[in-house]
C-alpha cells in the first residue's frame, strides 16, 4: 500500500536492518539507546510484523557489522575486530555465545552470501598476504581461495611483521601490537624504529597487507631499515567495549603508558635503538604524536598528520562538535582546565624534536588551524619544523600523488634525524 510504521524507534542508533530468508524476523545492530562516539552496540531481533525486541548474546568487541542469515533462520551471520584481527562469527538466535567461523589471524572484510545461502564469499589479506577473493562452505567451514589477482605482489619480498605484547604500566590492561621489521634485520643489532599511531581513538590496528598504498608505507619503512612499531593502545577497538572506552578522560595520559611500553619493549628485547627513535600518526594518531613530543624528548624526529593540537580550538571548529564533549564528559566552557591538560598547544614550549607537519587544505574533520597552531608556535619556539598542505585534500590523502609525496617526505625526514645522524661509522642498516 506504500504506507509506512516505525518498526524500531530507540533513542540511539538503530540500524544495520537485515531480513531473515522467511521473512519472519529483522535483525538489526542498536546501542540500546545510549549514543556515544566509543559506540558499543549488539544485535537485536524483532519480528517482521513488529513485537517484542529480543537482544541475542554480546559480542566480542560490541560492534558487530551484520551481513546475513543462515538459511534455516537459527544463526545471524556478522563481521567484527577481533585483536589485531578482522574475522566471521556466527551468532545463534537461541541467545548462546557467538562462533568464530573463520580463523583468528589475517583480516577478513566485503563478506556476503550466495543466493542459496550455501556459501560466503570474502577478500582475505594478511601482513604477507595481499587481497584475495575467497569462499567459505556455510556447512563445513572450509575456506577456498578463488582469486590470484595480486600475484606479482605476492611474490615480492616482504619483511617479517608478527604480534606483540605487554602489560600496561597501571596493570589495568594486556596491551598489543605489530612490528615490521627491518628488510634485512639481524638479530643482536638494534635497528632505528618508527612508532606509528593509529587514528580514532578507536581505530585499530590490523593484519591487513603491509605492501598496500599508504602514507604510511611499512614496506618502504623496511627497506629504508627502519622497524616499525604500531600500537593498539586504550581506546582502541578490537579488543571489548571496556578497553574502548578505557581513555574517557585521559587522552593522552593513559594511552601514552602504554604506547611508550611498548617502545620500551622493543629496545629491551634489543630490536630498537633508544637514540633512533621516530613517532607519526594520522588524526588522532596526529594528536597522540603532538601529545607525545610535549611529554619527553626521547624521539628524534616527528610528523603530525592532520592531528588534533587544541581540544578547546577543535571543538569549536570542527564538523563533529559532539566529539570531544563526549570523550571528556562536558562542554569546553564547563571543563576549560581539562581541555587545555588534555590539549598539546598548552605544553608546547616543552618540545624540542624536530617535527614535520602535514595537513590537508579542505580537512573538515581535523581543520588546517589545527596544524598551523601548532607549526606556528615551533616556529616561534625556534624548533626545527616544517609544514606541507596538499590543496583538495580532506581529511585523509586520496590521491596517489599526494600518497606518494607524503610517504617520501616522511622517509625522508625521519632517514634525517633518526637513522642518518645517529648511524656509528661503518654501520649500514642495523645501529651498534
Amino acid at each position: 500500500s506504500g504506507a509506512t510504521r516505525p518498526l524500531v524507534a530507540g533513542a540511539g542508533f538503530d540500524g544495520n536492518p537485515l531480513f531473515s530468508w522467511d521473512g519472519q524476523h529483522v535483525a538489526f545492530v542498536s546501542d540500546g539507546g545510549k549514543a556515544s562516539w566509543a559506540r558499543r552496540a549488539n544485535v537485536f531481533v524483532i519480528p517482521a510484523e513488529g513485537g517484542d525486541i529480543r537482544k541475542l548474546a554480546t559480542t566480542f568487541d560490541e560492534v558487530p557489522e551484520i551481513f546475513a542469515w543462515s538459511k534455516d533462520n537459527r544463526n545471524i551471520f556478522y563481521t567484527e575486530a577481533f585483536k589485531t584481527s578482522r574475522v566471521v562469527y556466527s551468532l545463534p538466535m537461541d541467545g548462546k555465545a557467538p562462533k568464530m567461523i573463520t580463523p583468528s589471524t589475517g583480516v577478513f572484510t566485503s563478506p556476503s552470501i550466495s543466493h542459496a545461502g550455501d556459501m560466503l564469499s570474502l577478500i582475505y589479506e594478511e601482513s604477507a598476504l595481499p587481497p584475495q577473493v575467497a569462499v567459505m562452505n556455510v556447512k563445513d567451514m572450509k575456506m577456498k581461495a578463488l582469486s590470484r589477482l595480486n600475484d606479482d605482489f605476492s611474490k615480492r619480498r616482504h619483511a617479517k611483521t608478527e604480534v606483540v605484547k605487554w602489560k600496561a604500566k597501571d596493570g589495568k590492561f594486556d596491551i598489543e601490537g605489530l612490528v615490521t621489521y627491518p628488510a634485512h634485520y639481524e638479530k643482536g643489532k638494534r635497528y632505528p624504529l618508527i612508532l606509528n599511531i593509529h587514528g580514532g581513538p578507536a581505530g585499530v590496528f590490523t593484519q591487513n597487507y603491509t605492501g598496500a598504498s599508504s602514507p604510511y608505507p611499512l614496506q618502504v619503512f623496511s627497506d629504508n631499515g627502519f622497524a616499525v612499531l604500531r600500537v593498539n593502545p586504550r581506546g582502541s577497538s578490537g579488543y571489548g567495549g571496556d578497553f574502548r572506552v578505557a581513555n574517557r578522560n585521559d587522552w593522552g595520559y593513559g594511552d601514552y603508558e602504554d604506547i611508550m611500553g611498548g617502545v620500551d619493549k622493543l629496545i629491551a628485547d634489543g630490536v630498537a635503538h633508544p637514540d633512533s627513535l621516530c613517532v607519526t600518526g594520522w588524526s588522532y594518531g596526529g594528536y597522540m604524536t603532538s601529545m607525545i613530543i610535549t611529554r619527553t624528548n626521547r624521539f628524534k624526529a616527528a610528523m603530525v598528520g592532520a592531528g588534533v593540537t587544541n581540544l578547546l580550538s577543535f571543538t569549536g571548529t570542527a564538523d563533529i562538535p559532539g566529539f570531544i564533549p563526549d570523550y571528556f564528559q562536558g562542554e569546553m566552557w564547563d571543563r576549560t582546565d581539562v581541555y587545555m591538560k588534555h590539549s598539546a598547544m598548552f605544553g608546547v614550549k616543552n618540545v624540542t624534536t624536530p617535527t614535520l607537519v602535514i595537513h590537508g587544505e579542505r580537512d573538515a574533520r581535523v581543520p588546517l588551524s589545527q596544524g598551523l597552531e601548532l607549526y606556528m608556535a615551533l616556529k616561534r619556539l625556534g624548533v626545527k619544523t616544517q609544514m606541507v598542505t596538499y590543496p583538495r585534500t580532506p581529511h585523509g590523502p586520496q590521491e596517489p600523488k599526494f600518497i606518494q609525496d607524503i610517504s617520501e617526505r616522511v622517509v625522508s625526514w625521519f632517514d634525517e634525524y633518526c637513522r642518518k645522524r645517529n648511524r656509528p661509522a661503518g654501520a649500514s642498516l642495523g645501529l651498534k
